[in-house]
């Protein structure tokens, strides 16, 4: 377990921070990102067929290759947090995260007693059993929560959720949020750019990191949300990278054909 907290120290100082999301549980994707250069990576449970042995697996590449591996889970599960953090996740992404409750349920699963209820087994994290002291001090300074604002109820209570101690960034899920609007995946609706204008606002007056997940590898769209003020972004999805590469080569040999 890395001790300098540095997605951490670079998430509270506002530090511009570019991850991405991986669904495809294979190490040589995970390990091809990692040396990519992005300062985090996110092992997807929710939107993906990813075991919670797979997930272990990604989580060891990311973090061998100097990167901080986070989990997005497939819920606000106490169980499941508890897992993936003794895998050695750097921290989580909590879907659906609606209100302050929510976010100090999130808080309180990652973090051991007083400060929290996350129960006690040694594993990965705690270097089996050699490094539990020094994981207990990690925890408390270097661990990472990431409070996903996905319904238009949680941008709405977004002032709220980011007060919560221990809530150290947000992340826009675009598609929910516009659905949640009944605008699925219309980002370009003025009521949906509304939403993701007044979340990075609330964010900025917060002084907590935000950013939002761009589905598609599109560069002038990461370029415009930075512009725009976001600080924490997921940049598109291992799929979609691979997809995109792939039909534009063709697309370009077939037109000058």
């Amino acid at each position: 377990m890395s001790s300098d907290g540095g997605l951490k120290k670079r998430i509270a100082a506002g530090t511009l921070t570019i991850g991405s999301w991986i669904t495809l549980a294979h190490p040589a994707i995970a390990e091809i990102m990692a040396r990519a250069g992005f300062d985090f990576l996110v092992v997807d449970l929710e939107h993906s067929v990813t075991s919670i042995r797979e997930a272990g697996e990604l989580i060891r590449v990311i973090d061998l290759c100097g990167v901080a591996p986070l989990v997005r889970l497939t819920s606000n599960d106490a169980n499941q947090i508890k897992r993936v953090m003794d895998a050695g996740a750097h921290g989580v992404i909590v879907p659906m995260v609606n209100s302050a409750e929510d976010a100090r349920k999130a808080v309180s699963s990652v973090c051991y007693p007083a400060r929290g209820t996350r129960g006690v087994g040694l594993s990965r994290a705690h270097g089996y059993g050699v490094t539990f002291d020094e994981y207990c001090s990690w925890l408390q300074e270097s661990v990472v929560v990431v409070a996903q604002i996905e319904h238009i109820d949680a941008v709405n209570s977004l002032e709220q959720i980011l007060a919560v101690d221990g809530i150290d960034a947000y992340i826009i899920g675009p598609y929910d949020l516009s659905a949640s609007m009944g605008l699925p995946g219309r980002f370009d609706h003025p009521l949906v750019r509304d939403a993701i204008s007044r979340a990075e606002k609330i964010g900025r007056r917060s002084a907590k990191s935000g950013g939002l997940h761009i589905v598609e590898p599109d560069v002038l769209q990461l370029r415009r949300r930075i512009d725009e003020g976001f600080t924490f972004i997921a940049y598109s999805v291992d799929f979609r990278m691979i997809d995109r590469a792939c039909r534009d080569a063709l697309e370009f040999i077939h037109k000058s054909e």
